[in-house]
């Protein structure tokens, strides 16, 4: 087995749950041992999570045999391990163990109830299908130890789930919400007690009250400099802070920069027994805000049912749901401290009828959120669970027309979910159509949920899946489907197979092409769309989203959108007629920063990384791509040769002479150009800066040129000893070798070796120009520049020389581009990126960022959890199971979730907003209006066909861009006469046109504006 060490060099399997904990809370887990106990549907989701994390070992505890109705949730578990009647840790146990070879998974199958010291050997414990004898226990001496071990336990019956957390009298959480601390600039701190601080800009500084925040670089209020002080929020632009008012504080006059600082927080837990009486439970569902204590003295009930009957109620059975109700009664009567108004008997009888079954796709939900918690408890990062969380499915259980029999088991897989959703509801699923775009981390999350509740088994159904990626070693940290020897395969070809090991019955067809408008026309086709009972999206880009989601709005097909960012996840449900898009809702878009800012004037780290990244794409990809093209445009040179000889100025000209003059022909070459490069971008430039605009430049209101965010620079004098300038140098040359293929070895980057090199390198001096520099920040970068003339006519001159030399070196005319890899450490990529923007970082001031950051920021990396994409996952396919039931529009949830809080927000859809034509007409994004037409049908026929019906006036017919009639432009009259199939011009195959049309009512002549109206489905007939 690898030591931690080792994984911690290899960053590529946990780089990007890195950027979710940290690097602390990595070391943490990496000496922790976890228990998980009760290896069914829960603790099998619970024990997957923990081991992708990555902690020192995990040992599995069941005393269960494998059983047929573990089939349909543990998906680990398979016949022969039915037949063999085999202990469900057991049998788990080697699949597990290949999900992280950095994990020690062990197995203990006797009782803990006879063994409790044995929790002492694990600093956090998970009971999951254990008695409620068994958990007061087990919390009693979990809380006993110094230090405590923290405890958890969880249960998913039927549908509904409970998660308890104890994590001790005193549990210190280190960052209790993982963001990255708020950093702004100063406008203006007042002189008052206290003072108030006003950011740049208005700038939202994100804060609040008691938040605590360091001052650095302030200008005239020096005393506030490296001082900290607790705020307190005036707005989302002004905090107040300490009494500024006296002589200590001179006046503000400019600058300065205020940075939160992290601080820890002990939360206090509560032991089982008295939470049990006086519960703190987390709200989570906005529609069903009073649930929260029904759904507690509903799960403390049925424990009183077990401890009573050594059992669960009966499936469906009237008396055993009776009884549970009395005991809810008496509980809420007797023991409760908080008491509910009226037991809630529906509630109650649910649980009654489907506590003996169990909804996957909420084991999956409340696993991922255990595992989470279970990071939390060893490491101290983000904040635990406060200290009861309530998950239900309950709206399954609503206006189901089964009779108790159809929820009766049959020894099959399916029993669980049987007994939760009835016979009716399993075989629409299996018949269900699923088109499902995307198999990276919740894709695969996605088809193990869908092998569960049996998606694409039955004789109607099939799932389709795409992707056009290949598998990463990073992917394996959360694509759970994926095993080290699929490095490089297909991702939807190896789920597939994955898939059909865990549910052999499913149909699935693996698709490796995107779904764009490339493919709309011959493999993702209208018809395709339409025959698909829901579309499920496993993206991670806005675009392909909004293209998908464009798609399932007019073939009216149902969408389920999800994503997730580190600990946080969304889930949408886009149901046609009743719900709004994804697409109705636009986030705010990110604002580029301004061209002079990152060109000049950089203020923030972000700026510089920002910088470097576009440096390595216009020097090592943009500029060889574009010689490389000028080359195959003139593949003759001697036509090439003439036509410049003629006078022609090809495009390109000007690139193509800077490179072939300045072409390194050995290492030697690649080593003097980075040298030049440092002092080009480090050295003058800082110096060019200083000449235009001197520190103490003034602007013509009199303040100062140089003030914040304005930083000047300092010129940096090359110094080989130095680690950040050597960086630059080896990782620059390096790319300036392998894009001009030009060998070298590791003796060659040996300091020494450079050194050597260096001493035969002429550095030239800085000479002054008068380039104007540019300080506009509403201005972007020109992507034409108009060449000079002269420059322009040497490059032509030198071309010709060039070519007409009697030996043209056929190497020179190509480069090989880089393409920007972030997780090959042995390219220099992001070496090159780290050391270019700390230098300039440095030159300016600025505090540098780690090769960790650097990557992050550069690589444009989304931070990423297996625990997150399992909650987000499971969710979503409950939303799933309500679209194939064809529930009403209240019982759809939206949610956003955090876990690092944790917060969980279901709501409502927002529903299909009704735009009104007139009174009695209106329409949604769902409508369309479709025509019927034929070969004769003409412009003139469609126009009166709306005039007739609506009493409308045709003021507009396009498709797209393309305008087939707009009455006021010249000639447009005329094609009234054309027939429509004539106007469109459709390609052969085409049966329908989608065009947008305008109106304006005839009947209301004070009004001039178009009518809103749906996109009108012309159909060419035969």
């Amino acid at each position: 087995m690898a030591s931690k060490n080792e994984i911690e060099i290899d960053d590529s399997l946990y780089s990007r749950q890195r950027y979710v904990l940290g690097d602390g809370a990595m070391e943490k887990m990496a000496v922790s041992n976890v228990l998980v106990s009760g290896l069914g549907g829960l603790g099998v989701e619970i024990a997957k999570n923990v081991i992708l994390a990555g902690v020192k070992s995990i040992t599995l505890h069941d005393t269960r045999p494998a059983t047929t109705f573990d089939l349909g949730s543990q998906f680990y578990l398979r016949d022969d391990d039915v037949q063999c009647k085999k202990n469900r840790a057991e049998a788990s146990c080697s699949k597990l163990a290949e999900l992280n070879p950095y994990v020690e998974v062990k197995v203990f199958t006797k009782s803990l109830e006879e063994n409790l010291d044995f929790l002492k050997e694990f600093q956090c414990v998970v009971l999951t299908e254990a008695s409620p004898k068994l958990l007061l226990m087990a919390d009693s001496i979990c809380r006993t130890q110094n230090p405590p071990i923290k405890f958890i336990s969880s249960d998913v019956f039927g549908l509904f789930s409970n998660t308890f957390c104890d994590f001790g009298d005193e549990f210190e959480v280190v960052d209790p919400t993982g963001e990255e601390p708020k950093e702004f600039f100063i406008a203006d701190i007042s002189k008052a007690n206290p003072g108030v601080l006003l950011t740049l800009d208005n700038q939202m500084h994100g804060l609040e009250d008691g938040d605590k925040v360091e001052f650095k670089e302030i200008v005239g209020m020096t005393a506030l400099n490296g001082t900290t002080q607790t705020v307190k929020v005036v707005s989302p632009y002004a905090v107040s802070i300490c009494d500024t008012s006296g002589e200590d504080f001179e006046p503000y006059q400019y600058g300065g920069i205020a940075r939160q600082l992290k601080t820890s927080k002990i939360k206090k837990f509560d032991s089982f027994k008295n939470q049990l009486i006086d519960p703190d439970i987390l709200i989570v569902d906005l529609c069903k805000i009073e649930a929260a204590p029904q759904l507690h003295l509903a799960m403390w009930s049925l424990h009183s049912y077990q401890e009573q009957h050594d059992r669960l109620p009966n499936v469906r059975n009237s008396q055993d749901a009776e009884e549970l109700v009395k005991i809810a009664a008496e509980i809420n009567e007797q023991q409760m401290k908080s008491k509910v108004d009226e037991v809630d008997k529906e509630l109650i009888t649910t649980l009654s009828y489907s506590c003996r079954g169990l909804l996957p796709p909420l084991a999956a939900a409340v696993g991922g959120f255990v595992a989470q918690e279970v990071l939390k408890a060893l490491t101290g990062k983000f904040t635990p669970l406060k200290q009861w969380l309530y998950l239900d499915a309950t709206e399954l259980a609503k206006e189901t027309s089964d009779n108790a029999d159809m929820f009766l088991p049959k020894n099959d897989r399916y029993d669980a979910l049987r007994i939760c959703i009835g016979e009716q509801l399993l075989q629409k699923l299996k018949d269900v159509q699923l088109f499902m775009v995307g198999c990276g981390a919740i894709g695969c999350e996605m088809l193990k949920n869908y092998a569960m509740i049996g998606i694409g088994t039955g004789p109607k159904g099939k799932i389709t899946i795409t992707d056009n990626d290949l598998i990463e070693k990073s992917n394996l940290n959360r694509q759970f489907l994926f095993r080290p020897r699929d490095i490089q395969k297909s991702k939807s070809l190896t789920a597939s197979k994955a898939i059909l090991e865990i549910n052999s019955e499913i149909k699935i067809d693996p698709h490796q092409h995107k779904v764009s408008p490339e493919t709309e026309e011959i493999i993702f086709t209208d018809e395709f769309f339409r025959c698909k009972s829901i579309i499920v999206n496993a993206l991670d880009n806005v675009e392909a989203r909004r293209y998908v989601d464009s798609r399932c709005v007019t073939n009216k097909v149902p969408l389920l959108e999800s994503g997730t960012m580190g600990p946080k996840g969304h889930i949408q449900c886009v149901v046609p007629h009743l719900t709004e898009s994804y697409s109705s809702q636009r986030d705010p878009e990110d604002h580029d920063v301004p061209y002079c800012t990152l060109k000049s004037f950089p203020a923030v780290i972000d700026h510089t990384i920002q910088w470097a990244r576009n440096k390595f794409e216009s020097c090592y990809s943009q500029k060889p791509q574009l010689y490389n093209k000028f080359w195959s445009t003139h593949n003759s040179l001697s036509d090439l040769q003439q036509s410049l000889r003629s006078g022609d100025k090809p495009d390109g000209i000007i690139l193509v002479a800077k490179i072939l003059r300045s072409w390194p022909k050995s290492w030697h070459d690649c080593v003097a150009r980075a040298r030049l490069q440092f002092e080009r971008y480090y050295n003058h430039k800082a110096k060019q800066l200083l000449y235009a605009f001197p520190r103490d430049t003034k602007l013509s209101d009199g303040t100062l040129f140089w003030q914040s965010p304005k930083r000047p620079p300092t010129a940096i004098e090359f110094d080989i000893n130095n680690a950040l300038h050597y960086s630059f140098l080896e990782s620059a040359a390096r790319l300036h070798a392998t894009v001009h293929s030009i060998h070298f070895n590791s003796e060659d980057l040996t300091k020494e070796s450079l050194m050597k090199i260096l001493r035969d390198v002429k550095v030239p001096e800085f000479i002054p120009s008068d380039k104007t520099i540019d300080v506009d920040e509403t201005e972007q970068k020109s992507s034409e520049k108009v060449a000079d003339e002269d420059v322009l006519l040497r490059a032509c001159e030198y071309l010709v020389e060039f070519l007409g030399s009697q030996n043209v070196d056929k190497t020179v005319l190509s480069q090989s581009p880089l393409e920007f890899e972030k997780d090959d450490d042995s390219n220099g990529h992001i070496d090159y990126i780290t050391a270019c923007s700390n230098l300039r970082a440095t030159m300016y001031n600025i505090e540098n960022a780690d090769r960790f950051k650097t990557k992050k920021i550069a690589g444009r990396i989304v931070p990423a959890i297996a625990t997150t994409t399992a909650a987000v996952s499971g969710l979503v396919t409950v939303e799933l199971i309500k679209v194939i039931k064809g529930s009403p529009f209240d019982d759809y949830r939206n949610c956003f979730l955090n876990l690092a809080l944790p917060v969980f927000v279901f709501s409502q859809p927002a529903p299909a907003t009704h735009s009104v034509i007139r009174d009695g007409l209106s329409f949604t994004l769902w409508d369309r209006w479709e025509l019927q037409g034929n070969k004769t049908f003409t412009l003139k026929d469609f126009i009166k066909h709306y005039k007739d019906k609506y009493n409308f006036e045709t003021t507009l017919v396009s498709v797209g861009v393309k305008v087939l009639y707009m009455p006021i432009l010249p000639g447009h009259i005329k094609r009234l006469k054309q027939t429509m199939l004539k106007l469109v011009n459709p390609a052969a195959e085409s049966k329908y046109v989608d065009l947008i049309v305008s109106f304006t009512d005839d009947g209301r002549s004070d009004e001039d504006d178009d009518l809103p109206a749906p996109p009108v489905r012309y159909y060419f007939g035969n």
